[in-house]
């Protein structure tokens, strides 16, 4: 599982687009988001790079 910290995710709509920009590049990838820490838990086959590079394209920061 790969863990990122996502800056700027507020709501349960930002839940769904991080989750959704992830699922668009892997559609097997489990999500898990705790927006009270700010991080987003993945587990996909998709590089840790193309992962957070989906996530910044929804207007997140990502480290």
């Amino acid at each position: 599982m790969q863990e990122f910290n996502v800056q700027g995710m507020t709501c349960g709509h930002c839940v769904r687009a991080v989750t959704h920009a992830v699922q668009a590049l892997d559609p097997g990838a489990v999500v898990e988001v705790d927006l009270a820490a700010a991080k987003v838990r993945v587990q996909s086959q998709q590089p840790a790079a193309a992962i957070a590079a989906a996530i910044k394209e929804e207007g997140y920061g990502v480290s």
